[in-house]
């Protein structure tokens, strides 16, 4: 940490005081950069992109080289990497997304399943994770991520994403066995994935539950939430040093009570919760991270500046904020938008942290 020239986001994690509230944005290289489509372009596709190293180093360092204000980069990948490495036969269709040749439907073929050769199947990862250590030269730190068992699971399942989860919640209620093999297996690929991560030197980790707010209360509770606990505590278990980690439901307001046993550092907060509430549900248990709506940035930039300041002011002061979208930027955001919320956030952040 010493070696940083911006440890902020790592402070914060800590819950120790900085002079300002810390800020990065999910998905921050993106369709949204014009210097990113010109990256991909140059890639051929995205699976190409995210395979190569070298540009995925490019792609991490843009926003960077672009935003001086952000706090923290995130490594350039897919949460489907996983699966891509277990056979499924991972490909993105123009303007569709992610799909699956080979979803897993069969009993005889969720049995089969097999843990990827992370030092192997995933080495461009964290290939990638050396190389964009060494370009960042201590500029901010590294943020390492995955899916959540259960988010992979659904992709796995369903065989794409935006979905209505109508299979794998109908494996759920009448083959709970099933899920949970897969679960299991997802949760055990997930844990030597990332820790692979921490090995090639990512400063935090965090966990992408993008689609755990399609469960029930009770299904979460089952399904998404003892998997994420899992993979925190078999990395404390693995990893010498400690890596601060941040797990994000999307739709899982609900549950952050709940969330608090996982055992992370950080709860990342969709548009959808009050930050307000949160702080006085977590209490000091847990730092929060978020949470503009996307959308906002698509609007004026009075509008961005005066729903920054409300998320400040509903947080307050003190330590223990990390600013973020509630999800990840949309590919439509003037990129002079992003410039408005991460000036407002240095400025008018400031106040809250004076001693």
């Amino acid at each position: 940490m010493s070696t940083l020239r911006n440890d902020y986001f790592l402070k914060a994690l800590q819950r120790q005081s900085t002079p300002y509230t810390p800020v990065w944005i999910m998905r921050q290289a993106g369709r949204y950069l014009p210097e990113y489509r010109a990256t991909r372009q140059k890639a051929g596709d995205f699976l190409n992109l995210c395979k190569n190293p070298n540009l995925a180093t490019e792609v991490t360092l843009q926003p960077l080289d672009r935003y001086p204000l952000l706090d923290a980069s995130i490594l350039f990948s897919d949460i489907l990497t996983i699966p891509d490495a277990m056979g499924l036969g991972l490909y993105f269709e123009l303007g569709e997304g992610p799909k699956f040749e080979r979803p897993l439907r069969e009993e005889a073929d969720i049995q089969k399943l097999n843990i990827p050769d992370v030092g192997k199947d995933l080495k461009y990862v964290t290939d990638a994770v050396s190389q964009i250590k060494q370009a960042l030269q201590g500029r901010v730190p590294l943020i390492g991520f995955s899916g959540s068992p259960w988010t992979l699971a659904t992709y796995m399942v369903e065989g794409q994403g935006g979905t209505d989860f109508l299979t794998i919640k109908k494996m759920a209620y009448s083959r709970p066995d099933l899920l949970h093999h897969i679960l299991k297996t997802m949760t055990e690929a997930v844990t030597q994935y990332l820790h692979a991560q921490i090995e090639a030197g990512v400063d935090t980790i965090m966990i992408f539950d993008s689609w755990g707010g399609a469960l029930s209360h009770q299904g979460y509770l089952e399904f998404s939430l003892p998997y994420m606990k899992v993979i925190l505590s078999n990395l404390k278990m693995l990893t010498q040093k400690k890596i601060p980690s941040i797990i994000f439901t999307k739709g899982g307001g609900l549950w952050l009570e709940d969330q608090l046993t996982a055992g992370s550092d950080a709860l990342g907060l969709d548009w959808q919760t009050d930050i307000s509430a949160a702080k006085k549900r977590v209490g000091n248990h847990v730092v929060l991270q978020g949470n503009l709506d996307p959308a906002i940035l698509l609007s004026k930039p009075e509008a961005i500046e005066k729903e920054v300041k409300r998320i400040l002011d509903g947080f307050g002061h003190g330590s223990g904020h990390i600013f973020n979208l509630g999800h990840g930027i949309t590919e439509h955001t003037p990129p002079e938008h992003v410039d408005v919320m991460l000036r407002k956030v240095r400025d008018y952040s400031q106040q809250f942290h004076t001693t």
